[in-house]
């Protein structure tokens, strides 16, 4: 198809841009170069001519490249903003009696907003004071075929989070939200290695999935002619690196849950495992704190973070603690236990209005009033301790407490941050939990683990006591910043447009 028929049936804009397209190369000039003169960032511009006065030449001369996001253009002066990537703009000024009448007017009919170019010249102050650069020439880095949104009308989210690369244009927020990202990944990884932790990768194809309650994608391998499933948890294969000998061990990995996806959950997500041989789950709830506050430091200088909307979260200092069961009796008005049998489980469900699945163990029943009660209350940092055993069954029995297990989930702004538990080492009951656990798939709980029987035989090899915690890298930067996941993740799953 040619490209005038694909013209005629496109907007104005979209229509004019393409033309000019055509106009540049038409004359024998490039559209799209390979290359473009460029001697200098704009931001190391302004970090070498910060204090220059008002109305001054320099005499220095360079090439800055950036994207055209404001044009005026006047008899004998033309003014641009151009920005690059990191947010940092600087003006580029051109000067009739400076560039002549030809390159002025090619530069006014040809140059839209949204172009990127590269501008040759002085580098001078205006008489405004503003730091610019006195153009010689400028050449055409690329063509911006489509125009910009308007700076000052607020994206939707959905278009934000469709196209993100539009968002990074146009919104410093997005730009500082993905500069975030790798400042936090820095920090968990500083200090894990300064706690003498080894970094480690596992598959992300697995022959059977594990390590969480989640309901796994599937795929096919055609090399192996067999099934396969995307991970939801790198666990079992962690403790294998502990049974061989690395004690203190992370991964900063992607999982995949064929799950509802929500303001706080994605069914593609970053996650931190961490295992540490002699610890357990008083130890590895210190370390959780420690790379939170230590994250929230990497970011803001100090362990009271700033939300996008100006609230504030301290972090700082020693976190709550509370009993799971204490806050579901609080929150239902009566005594709830481990031991509360699952007929009076359903009474106090049915009663706060919760949907009860059949399938659900007494323990599931027990977390799901406990989120119920709890909804939009934990917003300060609080590890909520012991969890129900029949829905933990790669957890150590509680030392003091039957029916319940070492486990803690954190809480901040309302919604789950991260997990930790003491580990349970004991291969002989490790198998009954896993045989109990493939009973209820077999009944169709799609989130029930299967018998690894590898799994079971590294740990038949004898694997320390230790502490172990998993924390989504994605809520982490949803605590730092107040933003839903898919905020804080750069490109998140979205259905295909419809055409």
């Amino acid at each position: 198809m040619s490209e005038e028929i694909i013209a005629d049936d496109l907007p104005e804009q979209l229509r004019i841009r393409r033309e000019k397209r055509s106009a540049i190369l038409a004359r024998g000039d490039e559209a799209y170069p390979v290359a473009v003169a460029r001697t200098a960032t704009l931001k190391e511009i302004r970090a070498r001519h910060a204090d220059l006065a008002i109305d001054v030449a320099t005499g220095i001369q360079e090439s800055l490249a950036g994207r055209v996001i404001f044009k005026r253009d006047t008899g004998k002066l033309c003014f641009a903003t151009l920005r690059e990537g990191d947010g940092t703009e600087l003006q580029a000024m051109f000067s009739l009696d400076k560039v002549g009448a030809d390159l002025l007017n090619q530069w006014k009919s040809d140059i839209d907003i949204g172009d990127l170019v590269s501008v040759t010249g002085e580098i001078i102050t205006s008489k405004r004071g503003e730091l610019s650069i006195l153009a010689d020439s400028y050449q055409l880095a690329a063509k911006s075929l489509r125009p910009l949104p308007v700076e000052h009308k607020p994206l939707s989210e959905e278009t934000r989070v469709r196209m993100r690369y539009v968002d990074l244009i146009v919104r410093p927020e997005a730009r500082f939200n993905a500069r975030l990202r790798p400042q936090v990944m820095k920090s968990l990884r500083d200090s894990f290695s300064s706690r003498e932790f080894i970094e480690v990768e596992t598959p992300m194809l697995q022959v059977m999935h594990g390590g969480a309650a989640a309901r796994p994608f599937k795929t096919h391998s055609n090399a192996y002619d067999m099934d396969l499933f995307l991970r939801i948890a790198p666990e079992l294969f962690l403790k294998r690196c502990v049974v061989g000998g690395l004690e203190r061990v992370f991964e900063i990995n992607r999982n995949f849950r064929n799950e509802g996806a929500d303001s706080s959950h994605s069914p593609e997500f970053a996650m931190i495992e961490a295992y540490q041989a002699y610890g357990d789950w008083d130890s590895i709830a210190a370390l959780t704190r420690d790379l939170i506050q230590e994250a929230a430091f990497a970011v803001y200088g100090s362990h009271v973070v700033t939300h996008h909307d100006g609230r504030q979260l301290d972090l700082g200092g020693t976190w709550r603690e509370a009993n799971l069961f204490d806050l579901i009796s609080e929150g239902v008005g009566e005594v709830v236990t481990a031991q509360t049998a699952l007929d009076e489980l359903k009474v106090i469900a049915t009663k706060l209005g919760i949907k009860i699945d059949p399938k659900w163990v007494p323990g599931k029943l027990a977390e799901e009033i406990f989120e119920h009660v709890t909804e939009g209350q934990l917003m300060e940092p609080i590890f909520v301790r012991g969890f129900p055993v029949d829905t933990s069954p790669l957890v150590r029995a509680h030392r003091t407490t039957p029916g319940l297990v070492e486990k803690w989930d954190l809480y901040v702004e309302g919604f789950e941050l991260a997990t930790g538990y003491s580990e349970l080492i004991d291969p002989v009951i490790q198998r009954d939990r896993l045989v109990e656990q493939a009973a209820l798939g077999a009944k169709g709980d799609v989130e029930a683990m299967n018998l690894d029987e590898d799994f079971l035989r590294a740990m038949e090899y004898g694997i320390p006591p230790m502490g172990g915690m998993g924390m989504g890298v994605d809520r982490l930067l949803m605590t730092l910043t107040g933003l839903g996941i898919r905020e804080t993740i750069l490109f998140p799953l979205v259905k295909p447009e419809e055409q």
